[in-house]
């Protein structure tokens, strides 16, 4: 007994020394790679255990502040990291890689460093795919194009899985339900060489059939069936059934929906393929709500009201809306806020005078008359403004048929609205655009009048990321008609049209180039408002330039056509004086133009440090207002570069850009203002220049530029 009391002493006693003898937990402050050309540092780093830890526990002067995730050193674990990677570059067709490692341990922490010498990759000679001979030649084109895997690259085996899986998708994607594909190879190691075969299997096409629709209680099983793309006797294709998913999520009726094949009434052969679609119908009422604030809109907010399956079960959606901003700075909620966080309003005597609102209801109705057709009717009430520019109020009506193919994922869209309003912008501006320059012209133009336009817009989105696209292209269309036949009163008639392009390449890992352009016109017949004949278009319909998302070198809506003013007082008094007229009594206000042209180009690349997160961007925009026609100034453009930095976020990248600008403010005409509010120009000729307060223009936005 003796014996066996100290044979367990001692093992107690050894096991206590090795506990004692492990190495204290060590912070993982750098994971790197070195060697590597054929698998990218990020693919690497997924594929093993041992990863870094987050940048504030890693960055120096930032330790301290104890933020950040940290990661521990298992040193089993980092030993089979050194085998994973070794089997991913072998599966990756490089049989002849060196894996060693480089570790640099302090008492706290631990540096890594994988050293990677790739060897020679075994190279595809031959990539051979049988089984489509019966085929269509234009299917077995389209599912061959472009697969993963190539005659002479190295024989990754992810990419012949993933070429496998291609040509499944594709063939049932066009009409084989049954389709397989199996694959084969054949390696010499002594030549680094390997033949693959990928031999499919297409098996019978095929059609829809029979749909069960499970899961409707308040809805009609008629609709759901409606908003599908796959229907009976239509073409069995896979991607089609994503797509009736995509519908059925996106007319908000449904919080979960699936489309599938029916595989307990399917079998392998038939000609036909029965679905099953599975709903579980989202609630009957949402209520939404929001506060918010921005540095033109002060305070602002929003309130919500849904209902489903208004008025039956037809699927129509009852939408109540509301939304107000100007708070605390217009009346009648006026707080004085404009001398502290909403400063920007004192610069705004029209859009800021009142608060902004809007009232409206809608009633939606998802696949009319077709799955990709939604229509809306709408009824509204609603104040809005443009910066320094105008405050629109009108009451009316709107009609919306928007159609979206969820295959090509090309959103158009024609609306009818009709509204009965007022636009109030200064006097100067009316002034110099219109010649109204008296209180009684001025105050006919504000008056209130019908307007009915018929808009068409159209949207071709392909790019990657529609928050933060780094590949593809997008380009919109907006047309906008006024006139007497839809209803509009006989003095504002117009053509508007407005067209943009924009494109991204990313040139290298992480660095994006992208350029966009902009252009519009707007089509009136010229006019003297004055004689109360004519048309003329309303403030709120002209183009404005100027701000973060276009020319940035300007403030918003500061670039094109201006009038400046300044009253008949400071005129007397600097002529009495002999001096010049003081530029700090001089406002300015913008006129805008029927004509826009808008140019950018930007390169992004990622930041030396928190490049995960942070980028920086280089800049060029340039553009002009002006307008046609009029016999004034003829079109400028003006070129502002720049600089910024892009900061990821869930909403998008928040983004600083600082922007250069030489230039002085448009030229316009000057004039004085009465006592009676009557305007007379002080310089006819239109050559006034006001000088812009300093040469470099900050914004601050969310969301890219373009």
């Amino acid at each position: 007994m003796r014996g066996v009391a100290a044979v367990a002493l001692a093992l107690l006693l050894a096991a206590a020394s090795t506990a004692g003898a492990q190495e204290p937990d060590r912070v993982v402050r750098q994971v790197a790679f070195e060697g590597n050309d054929a698998i990218s540092d990020e693919v690497l780093a997924t594929a093993i255990s041992t990863t870094e830890s987050s940048w504030f526990a890693r960055a120096f002067l930032f330790r301290w502040l104890g933020l950040g995730e940290k990661r521990y050193f298992d040193e089993q674990e980092f030993k089979r990291d050194v085998v994973r990677l070794d089997v991913l570059y072998r599966r990756s067709g490089y049989p002849a890689v060196e894996i060693d490692t480089l570790l640099r341990r302090t008492p706290t922490d631990v540096y890594i460093t994988f050293k990677i010498r790739e060897g020679a990759p075994i190279r595809v000679t031959d990539l051979t795919v049988t089984g489509l001979d019966t085929l269509p030649p234009k299917i077995r084109t389209e599912t061959l194009v472009d697969l993963p895997l190539q005659a002479g690259d190295p024989f990754n085996r992810f990419f012949m899985s993933a070429s496998a899986d291609t040509i499944t998708r594709r063939l049932r994607d066009r009409g084989y339900p049954s389709a397989r594909v199996f694959t084969g190879f054949e390696t010499n190691r002594d030549a680094n060489t390997a033949v693959v075969t990928l031999d499919a299997v297409p098996g019978d096409s095929a059609v829809i059939g029979e749909v069960t629709v499970v899961g409707t209680n308040r809805i009609d099983p008629r609709l759901v069936r409606n908003l599908l793309i796959s229907r009976p006797g239509r073409r069995y294709s896979q991607d089609e059934l994503f797509q009736s998913q995509r519908n059925l999520y996106s007319s908000d009726l449904f919080r979960f929906a699936t489309v599938n094949i029916d595989s307990a009434a399917f079998q392998a052969g038939e000609d036909s393929v029965p679905l099953v679609v599975q709903v579980n119908e989202a609630k009957r009422r949402r209520v939404r709500g929001g506060l918010g604030y921005g540095t033109d809109d002060c305070f602002r907010g929003s309130l919500g009201w849904t209902t489903r399956n208004f008025l039956g079960s037809g699927g129509r959606i009852l939408d109540l809306t509301s939304r107000i901003s100007k708070v605390g700075v217009g009346s009648p909620f006026d707080w004085g806020l404009a001398n502290s966080i909403c400063g920007n309003s004192r610069e705004d005597s029209v859009g800021s005078a009142k608060v902004n609102f809007t009232l409206g209801a809608s009633v939606r109705r998802p696949a009319f008359l077709s799955p990709n057709n939604t229509i809306a009717v709408s009824v509204f009430t609603e104040r809005r403004s443009e910066f320094k520019v105008y405050l629109r109020q009108e009451t009316g009506t709107n009609i919306t048929l928007r159609r979206e193919t969820p295959k090509r994922r090309i959103p158009l869209s024609l609306a009818y609205t009709l509204s009965y309003g007022r636009t109030e912008a200064t006097a100067e501006s009316f002034c110099a655009s219109f010649n109204a320059c008296t209180p009684d012209v001025v105050a006919l133009l504000r008056q209130n009048r019908v307007l009915a336009t018929l808009t068409a817009n159209g949207t071709l989105p392909q790019v990657n990321n529609p928050i933060d696209p780094s590949r593809g292209s997008l380009a919109s269309t907006e047309l906008t008609w006024s006139s007497r036949l839809l209803g509009s009163s006989s003095f504002q008639q117009f053509f508007r049209a407005v067209a943009d392009y924009s494109w991204y390449r990313p040139l290298a890992r992480d660095v994006v180039f992208s350029w966009r352009l902009r252009g519009g016109a707007i089509f009136a017949p010229t006019i003297d408002v004055a004689t109360k004949s004519g048309n003329f278009v309303p403030p709120e319909q002209r183009f404005y330039a100027g701000g973060p998302n276009d020319v940035r070198g300007f403030e918003r809506n500061e670039l094109g056509p201006v009038v400046y003013v300044v009253t008949k007082g400071e005129v007397d008094s600097a002529a009495a004086a002999g001096r010049p007229i003081d530029p700090g009594k001089v406002t300015v206000a913008a006129t805008g133009g029927n004509s826009l042209a808008i140019g950018n180009v930007e390169l992004r690349v990622p930041s030396p440090v928190f490049s995960s997160r942070l980028r920086l961007a280089a800049f060029v925009d340039a553009g002009g207002v002006w307008q046609r026609g009029s016999g004034g100034p003829a079109a400028v453009i003006r070129v502002t570069p720049g600089a910024g930095i892009r900061l990821a976020t869930p909403l998008g990248p928040a983004r600083l850009d600082v922007a250069y600008n030489p230039y002085k403010l448009q030229a316009g005409t000057l004039f004085q203002v009465d006592t009676l509010g009557n305007l007379n120009p002080v310089d006819g000729q239109g050559s006034y220049v006001l000088s812009r307060q300093g040469k470099f223009t900050i914004h601050f936005a969310v969301g890219q530029a373009f």
